[in-house]
């Protein structure tokens, strides 16, 4: 058996709980115009209706570690079945009364359910990494944009037959669901969700604030080419490395390009070398963190990261609004280069 195909069995249920978000949320985003013209709101109050999705995400990745040690063994299978399900609110608002006050409720649960198996899907690959010794979370996270693709391609083909949101959503939610269940271990335990007793031993340190530092450079710089590629980089420290380098330099090739096609080429260099910074981040944090607090650091540095998502329309918006977009391009090609630095200071921190 190749290593490929045993790297596929080990990390079959966290991919599973991968493929089903990207269906929820591929499908979700290419239905979006039909769900704006059913709420009959214009582009800048559908922004303000889906603002507490963020805002629930994050506020449940805090909940995870609490949420991972009820559901035991299964808690994967849980959030993630809650999270595809919960994708079955946003459609329902046609003809509602109370549409635009009952869809911000809507996502507010679709956020929640994205936040519970953002950071319990991590922490079982961090542990299955660490049982393995398998490098499988940019594996994991590629398989995410095959999901998302899938669910867009879908959702087009759905749009296509004169389907509404209801019904498009509501069937891309019972597939996620249904895919969701495939998440299912005997033992899909998540050691490291317990808080241990006394001060010094509940001490996370800094790595999964480095961590998390690096995968929030990475989300705050990102653009459409994802993940994919991340499986064919080198799964370690010195791909990590390598990776900001090529997608800072693909930044500034897009800085510098006076032509439309020398652009392209630079978004596509970054792309290819931005994939793999998150999802190798996440591995370098379950690596390096104690077992008994491994859990509790990917919780955390996904916390962390995700306030990229935040941060980053605004500040650039700042950025490109003032400055230009060349420099907003310059600004993300530093940020990613900073993770050169922030990537050693992780290791010698791991290691004190």
């Amino acid at each position: 058996m190749s290593s490929f195909v045993r790297s596929v069995i080990a990390a079959r249920a966290p991919m599973a709980a991968f493929v089903a978000m990207g269906l929820c949320w591929g499908s979700f985003a290419a239905d979006l115009p039909d769900i704006q013209i059913m709420l009959a709101v214009d582009e800048a109050r559908l922004g303000l209706l889906l603002f507490l999705t963020p805002v629930a995400a994050v506020g449940a990745m805090l909940l995870a570690p609490a949420f991972a040690r009820a559901g035991g063994a299964h808690a994967l299978t849980w959030a993630a079945v809650l999270m595809s399900l919960a994708f079955v609110l946003p459609g329902q608002m046609n003809g509602a009364v109370f549409a635009v006050a009952a869809f911000p409720a809507a996502m507010l649960l679709c956020g929640a359910g994205t936040g519970l198996t953002d950071v319990v899907m991590n922490a079982r690959v961090a542990a299955i990494e660490a049982k393995t010794g398998s490098s499988l979370m940019n594996l994991c996270h590629a398989v995410y944009s095959f999901g998302y693709a899938a669910g867009a391609l879908a959702t087009g083909v759905l749009r296509g037959m004169g389907l509404a949101p209801w019904a498009v959503l509501g069937l891309i939610a019972l597939v996620a669901a249904l895919v969701s269940l495939l998440t299912y271990e005997r033992d899909g335990t998540i050691d490291g969700l317990t808080r241990p007793k006394g001060k010094a031993a509940a001490r996370l340190g800094w790595v999964p604030i480095l961590g998390g530092a690096i995968v929030f450079i990475a989300f705050l710089t990102e653009n459409a080419s994802e993940n994919w590629a991340a499986f064919y980089i080198e799964r370690s420290l010195g791909g990590l490395m390598g990776a900001c380098v090529v997608a800072g330099t693909g930044l500034a090739i897009a800085a510098s390009a006076t032509a439309p096609p020398l652009a392209y080429v630079g978004f596509i260099i970054a792309g290819i070398g931005g994939s793999v910074i998150a999802p190798t981040a996440f591995s370098m944090v379950g690596a390096l963190s104690a077992p008994q607090a491994r859990a509790r650091a990917i919780a955390r540095a996904t916390l962390v990261g995700y306030l990229g998502y935040f941060v980053g329309p605004p500040s650039f918006g700042f950025l490109a609004g003032t400055l230009g977009l060349r420099v907003t391009f310059i600004a993300a090609a530093l940020l990613l280069l900073s993770i050169l630095v922030l990537a050693p200071i992780m290791g010698r921190r791991a290691n004190r």
